[in-house]
């Protein structure tokens, strides 16, 4: 199929930058809790008992938990957004979420000057973990039916903007960790940068439908070309999709079940007091989340290999090898595997290509997908990639714990 030239064009770029902020919102709650991870197992150490001699610390498993308890119920309500999509509006599904997303935000930052009993605030914090990451789902699933909609390039925008979420969230954990002020209002200030983020999100949805609207009518001005194989003629999804829904669950199934929760244990061998503490947050949060974002930004002027192309699930399965030598870094502590990679530049290194080549391969996926069907059928096929991209991330964190547990 061939598209005509003389449609209207994006003036200003500002349908873009409206996917591209969209995009960044969608991962706020992911990547904002995830970032946080040194705040909430402070939250959970206890340090002395009442008689002033030392207590075993309870471990939680708090980033197993939450890499879990925020990707199941991406899963389970992603199924639920087949069933929404006829019956609730767009408009509600999408503003409604950001509401709700926004509201537990509040209730995250408020909880910071809380005093709070340990196991307690652990529930609380997962039972937010897990609702916030609800109404996410829904978020996701309904705009990648929406920006299916539109030409690739869009989709890849999207895309970019939820990589830059986790760079968004490891930098204000930086900020943080560098005032001078104390852990509780340093908190604070962190958890409140994602309330103004996610309004920013839905101020930009509700001025996108009259931008979109032109779009739209310029993605669906299609002449039919018998020669042209990219969409199917049946009205069926395209079996081709179900090698990009392969790629994308293998993609997310390595990379969760590695990062964070195996990754954050991961200990400096420098001896500087300053670099501790800035180690987790500069070498696994920012890097992964830089590249991340590089990877799926460079989609949008090199796409290779082909969504034909074999090759393509062949990269996708190497990437198993990030596996093993993540494991094999100084990560502490441990009971079986030995530490091959202990300096901290051969981590940063190794997170480096991880990262790059998580992003690049989900973005491909996620983008070539809609191509493969009809028109009309891009909207089921950007909620199906949705649903098993979800897939990907609750399998992987799934395989966190049995992962961790080999170390």
């Amino acid at each position: 199929m061939k598209r005509r030239t003389d449609a209207p064009q994006d003036r200003y770029y500002m349908v873009g930058l409206m996917f591209f902020i969209l995009g960044l919102g969608t991962l706020l709650p992911w990547n904002f809790f995830m970032t946080a991870s040194l705040y909430f197992q402070r939250r959970l150490e206890t340090n002395e008992s009442s008689n002033g001699t030392e207590v075993v610390r309870k471990e939680y498993y708090f980033n197993n938990w939450m890499t879990l308890l925020s990707q199941l119920p991406l899963l389970l309500f992603t199924l639920l957004n087949s069933f929404l999509y006829p019956r609730i509006s767009e408009a509600i599904r999408i503003a409604g979420s950001l509401v709700f997303i926004l509201l537990l935000f509040i209730l995250t930052a408020v909880l910071v000057k809380v005093p709070m009993e340990e196991d307690c605030f652990f529930s609380v914090t997962m039972a937010t973990i897990w609702f916030i990451n609800s109404f996410g789902a829904v978020l996701q699933g309904s705009l990648f039916g929406l920006v299916g909609m539109l030409p690739q390039k869009y989709s890849s925008i999207f895309m970019s903007g939820q990589g830059l979420a986790g760079t968004f969230a490891a930098i204000a954990m930086l900020i943080a960790i560098g005032s001078k002020t104390d852990h509780e209002t340093a908190a604070l200030g962190y958890f409140i940068t994602p309330c103004v983020g996610t309004l920013l999100t839905l101020f930009s949805y509700l001025v996108l439908p009259r931008l979109v609207s032109q779009l739209s009518s310029q993605h669906n001005c299609i002449t039919h070309n018998p020669s042209d194989l990219t969409y199917t003629n049946s009205p069926h999804i395209s079996l081709y999709i179900w090698v990009m829904a392969f790629c994308v669950t293998f993609v997310f199934t390595v990379t969760l079940s590695v990062f964070p929760a195996i990754t954050v244990d991961v200990k400096t061998t420098s001896e500087g007091e300053n670099w501790e503490s800035y180690f987790i947050s500069v070498c696994c949060f920012l890097i992964f989340n830089i590249n991340d974002w590089l990877g799926r930004t460079i989609t949008t002027k090199i796409r290779w290999p082909s969504k034909e192309s074999r090759l393509f699930p062949v990269l996708v399965i190497s990437r198993v090898g990030f596996i093993p030598l993540l494991m094999f870094c100084n990560v502490q502590s441990r009971n079986y595997l030995p530490v091959l990679f202990e300096h901290d530049a051969a981590f940063s290194v190794i997170m480096v290509f991880f990262s790059l080549s998580s992003g690049y391969f989900v973005c491909l996926s996620m983008s070539y997908a809609p191509q493969l069907v009809e028109p009309k059928d891009a909207e089921t096929a950007g909620a199906l990639m949705t649903f098993f991209l979800a897939l990907g991330l609750s399998i992987g964190a799934a395989l966190s714990f049995p992962l961790r547990k080999l170390i």
